[in-house]
């Protein structure tokens, strides 16, 4: 790692290149200057607002490479790449009126077009807005998406689901690097806070063309928080309180920025009860705290940009054995309990040439996870160690056409520290190799596709005495595959857009498929691994669907998934220390359905919005049984209101959330059926403004009349354990 970083360094310092400036006026329809529109560059991660004017300027700038993103509240984005011609250009910008979201700029695809120019469908959230739902973890939030759910273990720990796919079918990007922390356990959550997050894109799919093995089932892509605009200093203190669980989240960050450097930092610390049921029992042991803490540094010139972050995250939460027991208050946690600590370390760089440009993503994450059952020693402690590499270089475009090439992969160590073992100690390596295009034509229409070849070997040691509990059998294996995706998107009429994408995945076995032999952590069953597992193998097709128009909103996006050798855990009929036996197996299984959904404005009624989504999967074995850990089909209303109140009040909003789950009848043969259920959550909240202090707040009520429901993806489902009865959140920021 060291010699690729000097090779870097010293490649930068011989790089010459003309530099610019950019400058111009950001105006509406009527030719009337808008004033604090965001222009930013995404590349470089370089910003500025316009004036009371609306006017803005950009120095040293790359020549060529670059697109400038506009961006304001009520106004259509704009995306408008830099053209490699005079030093000073005069770049004047004219935003339309839009009554929806922003059309943000997408970073996780390999073009990082906005939404409305981008082949691929990905849903764009920012933490901001998942923050005003009121939810107190981040893979809460995250659930509130179309099409994204959680294996949740009360309200400490979460993995995400997307279309019925989660563990280590569902890739995880922070800081521009994939996050490696033993996702192959139900029991083992994101180790990531919301704190210093910008926001987070959705791609729900097959994404193995840009990002290897584990993406078979999509993508979950955090974008770090933005540096501060160039030559300003900010501050920020956020605060949250949750009633149910008497928590508290505190959030603080510093970040300043000059034409060329710039430096931000944030720590945070989360600290929450057991979390209380319906009727005003606590879950016991479901108390958790986190501390979380991230700083970067950056600098970019016209020859190259680079930024730098770190990012500390220390989980110490409990594990619930006794369901409703000894009633307490306190945040300090009890046996057994789980500590999980996660470094990450990445350098993000970009090189510029004349007409073409290098992306370089390295990281280093380092994720420690340990568990106490009867004391303050370890029973199990797992490290492992992750190094990732992702070049891509963007090929000279020729008129309609980009063009990248890049190569990609992993160097990884698990070891074992603690007296069980889940998995054996080992070393998996990952190297593939892809090509993607993008051709444009007309003002609405583009192609894109790609190729990659992949290889993943995994080599484990022997640990063990055979034929007895914590054997683990030696693996050496090697997976190759091949995979492909082609995307078109197009205007079908006016308003009127279809995206059609064709893509494969794969995802090699993990250590726990290929070599367990033990009682799994949280499952409660004795498993059986099979080193004869073959990779999966996934084709699915997406269709969507939109129509926009100043006033209403439509979309529909369908999906049908095939997956050749998925793995799942059957009941081999027998006992062993009063655990069920379960092995692992492989069969074809088929996953279909999607999401349907409208947003209507009424005029004139201009503060008022209903946005309505439904989303449905429906998931099968070859066999014709039905896969487990599937999430039930949902339909989510939301009426929502945004008013000013004279000088004191800004962006004020009131909300209303009704959110349907049916009933999960459509059960593996080892699973319980969950009953329906519907949550009721209110949300108030806006800028306030006293004098000189300004700052922000929400105020949210969540499942409100206090429902008791048993989610059908709850771990604590088994024992009859509900989710969270209502929950008030207050939610203050200040910013200076």
């Amino acid at each position: 790692m060291k010699k690729i970083l000097i090779t870097l360094l010293l490649g930068f310092t011989v790089m010459l290149q003309a530099q610019i400036s950019v400058s111009g006026t950001v105006t509406n329809g009527a030719n009337q200057p808008i004033k604090g529109v965001s222009v930013y560059i995404g590349a470089i991660q370089k910003g500025t607002k316009t004036d009371e004017n609306g006017k803005y300027t950009l120095n040293n700038l790359p020549k060529n490479g670059l697109t400038i993103n506009f961006t304001y509240v009520g106004f259509m984005s704009q995306n408008i790449a830099i053209k490699n011609t005079e030093a000073i250009q005069t770049l004047d910008v004219t935003l339309e009126e839009s009554i929806f979201e922003m059309d943000e700029v997408i970073v996780s695809t390999a073009f990082n077009k906005i939404q409305s120019q981008n082949v691929m469908k990905v849903e764009h959230e920012t933490i901001k807005e998942l923050q005003q739902k009121g939810t107190s973890t981040l893979i809460e939030g995250l659930a509130t998406i179309p099409g994204v759910s959680q294996v949740s273990t009360g309200t400490s720990i979460g993995k995400p689901v997307i279309r019925g796919l989660s563990g280590n079918r569902v890739l995880v990007y922070s800081q521009g690097v994939r996050m490696e922390n033993q996702q192959f356990g139900d029991e083992h959550g994101l180790g990531l806070n919301d704190a210093g997050i910008e926001s987070v894109e959705v791609i729900k799919g097959p994404a193995s063309l840009l990002y290897g093995s584990d993406a078979l089932g999509g993508v979950l892509y955090f974008n770090p928080e933005k540096f501060a605009d160039a030559n300003t200093f900010k501050a920020n203190l956020n605060q949250k309180l949750f009633s149910n669980t008497l928590g508290s989240n505190t959030s603080l960050g510093l970040k300043t920025s000059t034409e060329n450097w710039k430096f931000l930092a944030r720590g945070s610390y989360n600290t929450h009860s057991d979390y209380r049921v319906s009727g005003g029992d606590r879950v016991t042991n479901t108390r958790y705290n986190e501390t979380d803490f991230k700083t970067a540094a950056g600098y970019s010139n016209a020859r190259f940009s680079t930024v730098l972050r770190y990012n500390y995250n220390n989980l110490d939460l409990g594990l619930p054995e006794d369901g409703i027991g000894a009633q307490s208050s306190s945040k300090n946690t009890a046996l057994p309990r789980q500590a999980v600590s996660n470094h990450l370390l990445s350098l993000n760089s970009i090189i510029y040439f004349t007409n073409t440009k290098l992306d370089v993503d390295l990281g280093y994450v380092t994720n420690d996870r340990s568990e106490f059952e009867d004391s303050d020693e370890a029973s199990l402690q797992m490290k492992l160690k992750t190094f990732n590499y992702n070049a891509k270089y963007h090929l000279p475009k020729m008129g309609n056409l980009e063009t990248i090439l890049g190569v990609q992969g992993m160097h990884q160590t698990n070891t074992n520290f603690g007296k069980e073992l889940l998995i054996p100690d080992a070393t998996t390596n990952d190297f593939g190799i892809f090509g993607t295009a993008n051709y444009e034509w007309g003002s609405s229409s583009a192609l894109q596709a790609g190729l990659r070849f992949d290889n993943r070997k995994i080599r484990s040691e022997v640990n063990g005495e055979v034929g007895e509990e914590g054997y683990f059998q030696a693996v050496d294996k090697s997976f190759d595959s091949f995979n492909a995706a082609l995307g078109y998107k197009t205007d079908l009429a006016t308003n009127f857009t279809m995206r059609l994408n064709l893509a494969s995945g794969f995802r090699a076995p993990n250590l726990a498929e290929l070599t367990s032999n033990g009682v799994h952590e949280g499952t409660n069953r004795y498993e059986i691994g099979n080193s004869e597992l073959k990779t999966e193998q996934n084709f699915q097709t997406d269709l969507n669907l939109e129509y926009k128009t100043d006033h209403f909103e439509f979309f529909v996006n369908g999906f049908y998934n095939h997956i050749d050798n998925y793995i799942y855990t059957a009941p081999a009929g027998t006992v062993i220390d009063d655990n069920a036996v379960f092995n692992y197996i492989q069969s074809n299984a088929k996953l279909y359905g999607g999401e349907v959904g409208l947003h209507f404005h009424p005029h004139p009624l201009d503060w008022l919005h209903y946005e309505t989504a439904f989303e449905s999967v429906t998931a099968k074995k070859q066999d014709g049984d039905y896969l487990p850990l599937i999430p039930a089909n949902n339909w989510n209303n939301t009426f929502r209101g945004e008013f000013d109140i004279k000088d004191w009040l800004t962006s004020g909003f009131a909300t209303i959330n009704v959110s349907t789950t049916l009933s999960q009848d459509n059960v593996s043969g080892f699973e319980t059926r969950s009953a329906g259920y519907t949550l009721v959550n209110l949300g108030l909240g806006g800028t306030v403004k006293f004098g000189k202090t300004v700052f922000d707040v929400n105020l949210n009520a969540n499942n409100l009349f206090g429902k008791e429901y048993i989610a059908h993806l709850s771990r604590l489902k088994t024992d009859g354990i509900a989710n969270i009865g209502r929950n008030v959140v207050l939610g203050i920021n200040f910013s200076i």
